[in-house]
């Protein structure tokens, strides 16, 4: 077949598929097949945080050109043409935090963690000092027995990492070390992002002259850490996290090439820090996607060879559940499967109890982080997906998506860049606005139910163990907006509830009909109610009759009425009526307000719940009423 004839046979195949989507979405949504356009498919498209937007399906017509080989320009495809496939990514471990560090600060407990990690499968380390961690005098202690020409090694000193260094500097040039462009240092110098984090850190100056000393190394030692994981903890999209942190990284470039360094030195000073999310496609893309922006910026720059920075993924802090902390086994997992694939360098998995302070109760550090570390070493050990070098290469879907997100952060970088760079950025509020309005749309999203999260607003686990109020303290920076905060701030008032009655706030359902007529309904309800923490009270099937008799029994304050819409034409403005002569105070119907605007009668209920609700207006109300203290 010629390939002119075989594309006629793609194109012809491809339009009885449409056909065939055009026959389904026409009956599902009830219209004719002639009222859809040419391209129905495209009905069911839907559209990231960035904009972005992405099809239910993709063919051999999305297909792109292959890229170059890994370790070639613009490094799609990875900066390392000969990684060990054996090994894959670096699994990095943080020590040293005194939040939750059962060493504390002592260098020699410290000392058995990190060299116990690296026993168990740890080959990266980042460490924390100063102030939030060990003494930097003590890192010859802590660091003892370590093989830094083995394990790379990444410090968080914020506004003592010049002590940090002066003693890691100590440390190597008393070492002896046959290769010593092997050892791998990370300062992790964050002077551009820290402010946005809330964290301390050092002015540019100081910044420049470790700068400077490093360059002068045998060692690998990069002193800059472009940290994203701040623009994301703020609310940003992935398009959004890439373009302020390519912003920020070309700002660094700026400042020590006027600082007298030169182009390539100053690339080669950089690495990148980004999120990992549970949303695994978007994750591959946006670490692919980031590799290409900074090449980008290097090869306007003059420097192409020295465009490849690394990448170090941590997983998400603001995917991180309070409630039911056991699910964040499964989304650090998602995480660290797509930055992986996605091409990090290495990748950090945070405890699943990383959003309570101290950690879940009863669960050790240790087992926190062997779970973490394991996470990792089986996708590694067991799914071999360091085997091969960019897996996604040459899916449709994932070749697109990178793209798309490129260009799309390459339009935000361009943004920042016109209001005069990224210090001029985060001065005038522009960047961080940004941010805030598309926090704002994920935050309504959750509220409304639309973006799920298992255990927090679908499916929570009302009967868990209630949280102390120091487990849910604000711990950290201030400026980590988990999504799920909303949701579970209600949640702690039921907590407060339970604590001062010994019983949840409560709420009676009215189910009307057999339990087949009521159940799809008492179940959303009931679904809804936990995910403020309020319990809903099924009695069983109700008679209008039996109302009087359910409510006094329950003393209830509110209640729901919940059955089908041929159930809610027959009864529920009696239900109504009666729930109300009982004594409820507010009623509810599970469904839709015009369901009730065709029934006869004057009695109207006080709400109505429905999938499209916002859910965490609708559940304040109800706390407030049943008097649950904020």
């Amino acid at each position: 077949m010629s390939i002119a004839s075989h594309e006629d046979a793609a194109r012809s195949a491809h339009a009885a598929w449409q056909k065939s989507v055009a026959g389904v979405l026409a009956k599902s949504r009830r219209v004719e097949v002639a009222d859809l356009p040419a391209d129905p498919e495209h009905l069911l498209d839907s559209t990231t945080y960035d904009a972005i937007t992405v099809s239910p399906l993709y063919t051999a017509f999305d297909e792109r050109p292959e890229g170059p080989l890994p370790g070639q320009f613009p490094y799609v495809r990875g900066r390392d043409p000969h990684r060990d496939v054996n090994a894959g990514w670096k699994v990095c471990t943080r020590h040293g935090s005194t939040a939750r560090d059962a060493a504390d600060g002592d260098a020699s407990v410290l000392n058995t963690q990190i060299l116990d990690s690296l026993s168990n499968g740890t080959s990266a380390l980042w460490l924390a000092v100063g102030g939030h961690g060990v003494d930097p005098t003590v890192l010859p202690e802590a660091l003892r027995g370590v093989f830094l020409e083995l394990a790379p090694l990444t410090i968080d000193a914020r506004e003592d990492v010049s002590a940090a260094a002066a003693s890691l500097f100590s440390i190597l040039d008393s070492a002896d070390i046959d290769d010593r462009a092997a050892v791998d240092i990370r300062l992790g110098v964050s002077t551009l992002t820290a402010q946005l984090g809330g964290t301390a850190t050092i002015e540019m100056t100081e910044a420049l002259e470790l700068v400077h000393e490093s360059i002068g190394r045998a060692e690998t030692i990069r002193t800059i850490t472009v940290d994203g994981t701040v623009f994301h903890n703020l609310g940003a999209g992935d398009a959004q996290e890439l373009g302020a942190s390519i912003a920020a990284g070309l700002e660094y470039v700026r400042s020590m090439t006027n600082a007298g360094v030169g182009i390539s030195d100053a690339l080669r000073q950089i690495e990148f820090r980004f999120a990992a999310t549970d949303d695994q496609f978007q994750t591959i893309a946006k670490f692919r996607a980031a590799r290409t922006l900074w090449a980008r910026v290097a090869q306007v720059c003059g420097s192409s060879e020295a465009g490849d920075a690394p990448q170090h993924a941590v997983t998400s802090e603001a995917m991180m559940s309070q409630r039911d902390p056991w699910v964040n086994m499964l989304r650090t997992t998602l995480a660290s499967f797509g930055a992986g694939v996605g091409g990090a360098d290495s990748v950090t998995v945070l405890p699943f109890d990383a959003a309570l302070h101290g950690g879940a109760a009863g669960v050790s550090k240790t087992f926190a982080a062997r779970i973490a570390r394991n996470t990792q070493l089986l996708l590694l050990e067991e799914a071999h997906l360091g085997r091969v070098l960019d897996p996604g290469a040459g899916s449709w879907y994932i070749e697109d998506l990178t793209a798309a997100v490129a260009a799309k952060a390459w339009e935000f970088f361009r943004t920042v860049e016109a209001s005069g760079g990224f210090r001029a950025a985060v001065d005038d509020g522009s960047l961080v606005a940004a941010i805030e309005k598309t926090r704002a749309e994920r935050d309504s999203d959750i509220a409304h139910r639309l973006t799920p999260l298992t255990g927090v607003n679908e499916f929570p686990n009302l009967a868990e163990a209630p949280l102390t109020p120091e487990q849910t303290a604000q711990q950290g920076s201030a400026a980590v907006h988990r999504y799920g905060r909303a949701f579970e701030a209600l949640r702690d008032r039921s907590d407060a509830f339970l604590a001062e009655h010994d019983s949840r706030p409560t709420v009676l359902l009215i189910p009307l009909g057999s339990v087949a007529e009521h159940n799809v309904r008492t179940t959303f309800a009931s679904n809804l109610m936990a995910s403020g923490g309020i319990e809903a009270v099924n009695p069983g099937p109700l008679t209008v009759d039996g109302i009087a008799a359910a409510v006094d029994s329950f003393q209830a304050a509110v209640a729901v009425v919940c059955g089908t819409d041929k159930r809610y034409a027959d009864e529920a403005s009696t239900a109504v009526d009666a729930a109300r002569a009982a004594g409820v105070s507010r009623v509810l119907l599970a469904g839709p307000e015009k369901i009730f605007a065709g029934i006869e009668g004057t009695s109207r209920p006080d709400g109505f719940l429905t999938a499209k609700v916002d859910a965490i207006a609708v559940l304040t109300e109800l706390l407030d009423t049943l008097g649950a203290k904020k």
